[in-house]
């Protein structure tokens, strides 16, 4: 099959205002003739769903979770991308949209980040009539900040609370249209396959998590917005209950996956601290506003520090060592993720790292509080000379920008923050990879439509910061609501789908029989027990840095695993009723064909871009280097029966709004 990423011809600054001013329309009366399943309900589901339903479609929503407020969305703390210029500091659309192409190490397709910077501003007026509390200056204003990657403050945010809030907007509007009978929702239902009619995506089964239930539930059209498969990986910032199995389902009935190796090691998470771990815990990115990054200078200082001999208050300025600041000093500690956490990588490999096990590096807001203490005294007309009223006062500030943040690593690690530096290193966070979709969200799969973080299309080998929760809201808001009417067009007089076709009796099948075989198991190990070894064979050899021993023996030991697993594990309890050990088998299968694929991925891959680094590909200084004549595509992989044997198809990037260039921060 050849790729068609269907990108309207033209200037890429008019190609979606053209777009929109042609495709086909469903008029309001045939739209309440067409069905459309959505499968998540995070921001990008149910942004969707609000705004689907409220234009008439008939909408079923679906999650697995007790009710829509509980998606992983509202993890997000930091903060929305925007181009609103409230700073007055230069921003622009194109600035955003450069900005994103760049921090994506050039591996993104122009065309949809041109249109996710445009439509950025709207969502921030759509999030603001909802009520949503955004951050405000003293004269009313909006406020921002600054994130990773950019030299302008274009970041607005709630707090640390950014994500939860949108959702809640979100929510409230998808609520809405629940109360008005055109949103169906169905809380606590797992989809566990994709139904195909004659070639195009016609429904799903799902799984009712409660009675074990297994459902049939047809539509015009499916929009997976599932989120991310970082939890492939074990330990990740995600919610134990992410997973990758609607992603995966739709992948092994046609839909290609799109550079699974694209995974973000996040660099501000809270430490592993043991085996007992089963998450880790993200401290947002918006800290490096206002926090340095540093280790000790000598080694003989780190090693005191983790034998408890020192603290880190007892070590001067001269004894620090600033590496982002010194290494990168045009952004200092606001570098792009990937650069700040293999850079944490690297000074903690060499046995500067702060904790116990050495792999901890420090955030610290001494000099911030000081900086806003002095200020604040000095508009009070108060003595800057009085250390203990700045201090104070200087503290104050930081509390109402961090504050809840702040809390919760008190809560985990038992440090005040304030008065001692956090402890922080890198952990997997977000996946840039994902279905492929082309210019509509629109998967190889007709009808099968792909939103947020479960598709590839935005932010290429690495995400800047604030960008996941802009893509969420601008696929579910203002895209999909115009792409899925240009295809549904023709389905107006198709009437209700039945549930009683074929192919729902035999995508029905094939999920009991799959059930049956784990229930019926009469395995020794459980589910968690081979997680955490797919886990570490991750970690270790397809992680932050990866190399081509380590990828070949990550394949061969993850296929030995997934052959182990089918015979060994065991699932207590019966299909019947509530079983969560059932949910996570189910989940972890996916995830142990999703990891040798991932691999198979970063195999092939011969460069290191964003977040995928290939120890053979950097520079001298330590930096990922591109190859930017071979390897400038989509990698988007066909399933043909096992990870194996997927089929590579290449989807060229073309860069003529942005010149390539080996990305520079310093």
């Amino acid at each position: 099959m050849a790729l068609d990423s269907k990108i309207p011809s033209g200037p890429i600054s008019d190609k979606w205002t053209n777009y929109k001013d042609h495709i086909n329309l469903v008029n309001p009366a045939n739209k309440r003739n067409l069905d459309i399943i959505i499968v998540g309900t995070g921001l990008a589901g149910g942004s969707a769903a609000a705004t689907l339903a409220e234009l008439g479609y008939n909408v079923k929503a679906f999650c697995f979770q007790d009710s829509p407020r509980r998606a992983h969305s509202i993890a997000a703390q930091g903060g929305i991308n925007a181009a609103k210029n409230y700073k007055g500091d230069g921003d622009s659309v194109h600035r955003l949209f450069y900005d994103t192409v760049k921090g994506g190490d050039y591996r993104a397709r122009e065309a949809n980040v041109h249109r996710l910077a445009e439509v950025s501003s709207n969502i921030i007026d759509q999030c603001v009539a909802q009520g949503v509390p955004l951050a405000r200056e003293y004269g009313g204003l909006l406020d921002n900040r600054s994130f990773g990657g950019t030299l302008v403050s274009r970041t607005f945010y709630a707090q640390g609370q950014t994500g939860q809030q949108l959702l809640l907007g979100a929510y409230s509007a998808m609520n809405r249209q629940i109360g008005r009978g055109k949103v169906k929702m169905h809380n606590r239902h797992e989809m566990l396959d994709l139904v195909v009619v004659n070639g195009k995506a016609r429904g799903i089964i799902a799984r009712n998590l409660v009675t074990g239930e297994i459902e049939r539930h047809s539509a015009h059209a499916v929009v997976i917005a599932s989120g991310g498969y970082g939890n492939v990986f074990f330990l990740s910032t995600n919610a134990m209950g992410s997973n990758a199995t609607a992603a995966w389902k739709i992948h092994k009935k046609g839909a290609f996956f799109a550079n699974p190796c694209y995974t973000q090691i996040h660099p501000t998470c809270i430490p592993v601290s043991g085996d007992h771990q089963s998450k880790l815990t993200l401290m947002s990115e918006s800290l490096r506003n206002d926090g340095r990054i540093w280790v000790p200078a000598k080694l003989e200082d780190a090693k005191a520090i983790r034998e408890g001999k020192k603290k880190a208050t007892d070590l001067s300025e001269a004894e620090r060592d600033y590496f982002l600041e010194r290494r990168y000093p045009a952004f200092g500690n606001l570098v792009p993720r990937d650069v700040a956490s293999r850079a944490a990588k690297e000074r903690c490999d060499a046995g500067f790292g702060v904790n116990k096990t050495g792999e901890a590096v420090y955030l610290d807001f001494a000099a911030a509080i000081q900086r806003y203490g002095n200020e604040q005294a000095y508009v009070k007309g108060l003595d800057t000379k009085d250390t203990k009223l700045v201090t104070k006062l200087g503290t104050e500030v930081v509390k109402s920008k961090y504050g809840n943040l702040f809390q919760m690593y008190y809560k985990i690690v038992d440090e005040d923050p304030y008065t001692s530096p956090m402890m922080i290193y890198p952990a997997v966070h977000y996946t840039m990879g994902g279905t492929w979709v082309d210019y509509n969200l629109q998967t190889t799969i007709p009808g099968c439509f792909s939103i947020g973080e479960s598709n590839f299309s935005d932010h290429g080998a690495n995400r800047l910061g604030a960008s996941a929760l802009m893509q969420g809201l601008a696929d579910g808001y203002f895209v999909l609501p115009y792409t899925i009417g240009d295809y549904l067009a023709p389905d107006i007089k198709m009437g209700t789908i039945s549930t009683d076709l074929p192919e729902f009796v035999a995508a029905e099948k094939a999920v009991k029989d799959q059930i049956d075989k784990f229930i019926n198991n009469n395995g020794t190990h459980s589910v968690d027990y081979f997680h955490k070894k797919l886990g570490k064979i991750m970690w270790d050899k397809v992680g932050m840095a990866r190399n081509a021993k380590g990828l070949n023996e990550a394949i061969v030991e993850i296929a030995a695993l997934r052959e182990e697993f089918y015979k060994e594990v065991k699932v207590p309890g019966t299909d019947k009723g509530f079983n969560q050990e059932l949910e996570k088998a189910t989940r972890v299968a996916d995830f142990l064909e999703l990891g040798e694929l991932f691999a198979k991925d970063a195999l092939h891959r011969n460069e290191s871009c964003g977040g995928h680094f290939r120890e053979e590909y950097q520079t001298e200084e330590g930096e990922a280097q591109r190859d930017d004549e071979n390897f400038a595509y989509v990698a988007a992989w066909e399933y043909t029966g096992k990870p194996s044997e997927a089929v590579l198809h290449k989807e060229p990037l073309v860069f003529d709004n942005v010149k390539l260039v080996q990305r520079s921060y310093k």
